[in-house]
């Protein structure tokens, strides 16, 4: 698995900085002369040699005339050029055309320790996959050489520069490093007099500037085939080999991802088609364990004890209106019980709990590697928010030896106590919505047991959780725009350190809201639904008006099935929508305005004919949390496939079915629907490991849970193997003959006002018959089911775990020819750094024509 995973690994480790991009390009004489081949797409300031590097946008109306002097007087002052534009679609937008030459390039590139390739070259042996060749692999044919050039990288330093690989100045640093670069400037000049008065965002958030974005590489189609005419760009290429939806089945070109988007969004891609390929097993066997069920359906003794139990009196589901009912009316909703709880169960819990911990080993250990690799030399910069607040604060950096703005424990406590209360608040009103959809449950159950229509009075069971979860679901989606904004507040009042930190932050908080919002009422129907129900003449009642529900003679499994079902399948199509239908109507209407001039503007025919930034500016932007959305969405769904899995096989098929869409429509999203989002550097997924790990170990928990607790596995187990008619047999099907009749209790519908009624009625429990001498007081098989219910869940959760301890032992932290590569690779730089400098120096004795020795220093 490492072995397959390695080249995901060089995301972050190797470089890829050729002089030469390895693109047929259609142009291939701008290629041998070192030029970009967009620049017919609009990529070049007026002359035609500077590259532009970021634009920014403002409307001429704005009346921060004198804030926007400021700002680009000082970012001239910084080394940048400027030079500005009129839109052609819209009177009132100009657009800031941003260039940094090289001498600007190497002084922040020095100063953000940025890795740039060394001169000094080595082929190495590539570490080869052990997986066969197969079709989901991309070609060569029609995928250009993507491959790392053999080069190492080391820290860029201008004192150093005869080290590097400087073949041309116009390619050395590529576009995405030179984006960064400027947006690196663009956060820390100022534009009014005051530590505080900084940063493009603050602009931004002020309307001084409307946009701030890197510009796309040109157009991501074109009207000849890229088989026989290459690929314009690297949009086009994008598109062609990953955001089309005709090649879903292909694996990823995740360099080419990281070169265009930056390493975080190439780790984002990288791991989620990593997650997804893991559910293809857990899927598998979900499918099988439900086609278990469907084809024992029929031949299941509970079911059939069910459906013949023409004779048998149910008790009323209310105490005024309803009437009894017999067992029989009740078949199909055993059948379809039978379905997701049935013999396979808890061979799927285990596999699942199992698969859970192995998907996060794993997920741990590639991130190890990656940090080993990387991590040393990403040196995290800090926010110009935290900087401004605090810059009158200042202390030595343990680390670095320099002065440094930081934030005071008082005042660090105060606001994180303030956040922590909020949050605590928000999760409150989480339950208080749980709660309310509780009531709502048990007024409509009433009314569904005594509806006049028979099929709603026969199905009531399905009636009142169908209801029950549709309303729960449109209250989820309603307080999810609550929690987005409350959590962007909190974490902004506790002013973050570092992006990392504000991310980390953000990304736990609307987590932490989301995750009870979605699956507080799951956690209803699995622990608490039917346990405090009371029985027959001695109901539990909530304010004293509403009975408590209770579980189907055939067990609550289904309806956690039932809600986890609905839920996950439409907030999947609902998330779906918003991140690339919405994008698409907005795109749509920009552009039905451009053609129309509604901005006052030229009347656009053709949007062939737009500059480039002009195209870009008339682009949705991406989400202003970044991949925090994204990576929730997939979180949420890792949760909601994992935590309760043993009531729903089928959720990792949904799951995988779900992301081989989302990879696909994330891509499209990206190439065609955005904005090019500022290209960042990280090292792993962030908060996101330790957030997949506790989920891990809350579904081992949970399931063992719903398997003893919820499913009637225990009971029928216990019954097949103590009370059956074969005890001595290990035959489960032939030993559950009469389970049902013993799995119901009695009750003397005399003790009740209404006395037109039969004499006695059954109800779900294991209570002693009304003419015992303890009647309605629990039975020894209550506790016998009690105790093996408890003995299930030690036993289960003490066998997860130790496979897992076992799995951990046998696979190490980093793979043996991995290690050895990489001590290799820092040897070598110890050697290529030596060699370079005596190589500088005998060059410089012969410039001089005399004779001299120097030290390594």
């Amino acid at each position: 698995f490492f072995q397959h995973q390695c080249r995901s690994v060089k995301i972050a480790s190797r470089c890829w900085h050729p002089p030469q991009l390895h693109l047929k390009f259609r142009d291939e004489t701008l290629l041998l002369q070192g030029k970009n081949p967009a620049a017919a797409s609009g990529l070049f300031f007026r002359d035609g040699k500077k590259r532009i590097d970021y634009i920014l946008v403002y409307k001429k109306s704005s009346p921060q005339v004198e804030k926007r002097c400021t700002f680009e007087k000082n970012l001239r002052a910084e080394g940048l050029m400027l030079e500005k534009e009129p839109s052609l679609t819209n009177n009132d937008i100009m657009f800031v055309k941003v260039h940094a030459p090289w001498d600007t390039l190497c002084k922040y590139a020095e100063q953000m320790n940025i890795r740039m390739p060394f001169r000094f070259h080595l082929r190495c042996r590539q570490i080869k996959s052990w997986l066969p060749r197969n079709p989901m692999k991309l070609d060569k044919e029609a995928l250009p050489d993507l491959e790392e050039t053999d080069c190492y990288t080391a820290p860029f330093s201008r004192a150093r520069m005869h080290h590097f690989t400087i073949n041309n100045r116009e390619t050395f640093f590529s576009n995405s490093t030179r984006s960064r670069i400027v947006h690196h400037v663009l956060q820390r000049t100022k534009y009014e007099d005051g530590k505080s008065k900084m940063g493009i965002n603050r602009l931004l958030g002020n309307n001084t500037y409307e946009a701030a974005f890197p510009p796309h590489e040109g157009g991501y189609k074109s009207r000849h085939p890229i088989k026989t005419h290459g690929a314009q760009n690297h949009r086009h290429l994008l598109y062609e080999r990953w955001a089309r939806w005709g090649i879903w089945y292909k694996y990823q070109p995740l360099d080419l991802i990281r070169r265009y988007f930056g390493e975080k969004i190439g780790l984002y891609f990288a791991w989620l088609g990593w997650y997804t390929g893991m559910l293809i097993p857990a899927a598998l066997v979900g499918v099988f364990v439900f086609l278990y069920g469907l084809f024992t359906m029929d031949s299941s003794q509970v079911s059939k004890e069910i459906c013949e139990a023409n004779t048998t009196i149910m008790c009323p589901m209310c105490e005024d209106t309803c009437e009894p009912w017999t067992l029989s009316d009740s078949c199909v909703y055993a059948k379809v019980t039978h379905l997701f709880d049935n013999g396979g169960t808890v061979f799927f819990a285990i596999f699942m709990a199992i698969w859970v911990h192995f998907l996060n080993f794993i997920l741990y250990n590639y991130s190890s590697v990656v940090n080993t690799i990387f991590c040393i030399f990403n040196q995290e910069e800090l926010r110009p928010q935290f900087e401004a607040k605090y810059s009158r604060m200042e202390r030595v950096n343990p680390i670095s030896g320099k002065p440094e703005p930081f934030q005071p424990f008082p005042d660090k406590l105060s606001r994180l106590m303030v956040s922590v209360s909020g949050i605590f608040f928000m999760i409150s009103l989480v339950l208080t919505a749980v709660f309310a959809v509780v009531v709502f449950r048990l007024i409509v159950m009433e009314k569904f047991a005594s509806f006049n229509w028979k099929f709603v009075k026969k199905n009531w069971q399905f009636a009142t959780s169908g209801t029950g979860v549709c309303i729960n679901f449109m209250i989820i989606m309603s307080l999810n725009v609550v929690y987005e904004k409350v959590s962007y507040l909190l974490t902004n009042l506790e002013h973050p350190r570092t992006e990392s930190e504000w991310e980390n932050s953000f990304a736990l908080k609307m987590f932490l809201f989301q995750f009870v919002n979605l699956n507080s009422s799951t956690f209803y129907i699995a622990f608490f639904l039917g346990r405090f129900a009371g029985r027959p003449g001695k109901y539990n009642k909530l304010f004293n008006r509403w009975r408590l529900e209770e579980c189907h003679p055939s067990g609550c499994l289904i309806d956690l099935c039932l809600q986890m079902g609905v839920i996950m399948f439409f907030k999947q199509i609902w998330n779906n929508f918003m991140e690339l239908g919405y994008p698409l109507l907005q795109n749509w209407w920009s552009r039905r305005k451009m053609r129309k001039g509604g901005g006052g503007g030229q009347n656009m025919e053709s949007k062939t004919q737009l500059p480039q930034w002009d195209k870009d500016w008339n682009l949705q932007p991406m989400n202003a949390h970044g991949l925090v959305d994204e990576y929730l969405e997939m979180v949420l769904q890792f949760g909601f496939t994992t935590i309760f899995v043993a009531a729903f096989p089928l959720a990792p098929l949904l799951a995988l079915l779900n992301n081989i869409i989302e990879i696909r429509l994330d891509a499209y999203k990206f190439v065609t629907q955005w904005r090019r989002p500022m290209p960042a550097r990280a090292t792993d997924i962030g908060i996101w490991h330790g957030i997949l790990e506790g989920i891990g170990v809350l579904a081992v928990i949970t399931n063992a849970f719903v398997i003893a607790i919820t499913s009637d596995y225990i009971p029928r187990f216990v019954y097949a193997f103590k009370y059956g008619p074969c005890s001595l047999s290990f035959f489960i099907l032939r030993c559950l003959r009469g389970y049902m009749n013993s799995s119901l209790s009695v009750f003397d519908m005399s003790e009740l006002k209404n006395s037109s009624q039969p004499r006695y009625c059954r109800y779900r429990d294991y209570r002693a018959p009304p003419w015992s001498a303890v009647p309605y007081e629990f039975t020894l098989q209550f506790w016998h089911v009690l105790a093996a219910r408890l003995a299930f869940i030690i036993v289960f959760e003490h066998l997860v775990f130790g496979i897992k301890s076992f799995i951990a032992y046998l696979i190490p932290d980093m793979p043996k020819d991995l290690c050895d590569r990489m001590r290799r690779e820092k040897y070598l730089m110890q050697e290529m750094m030596y060699e370079a400098e005596l190589e500088h120096l005998q060059k410089e004795r012969k410039k001089n024509g005399r004779r001299y020795h120097h030290e390594w220093p």
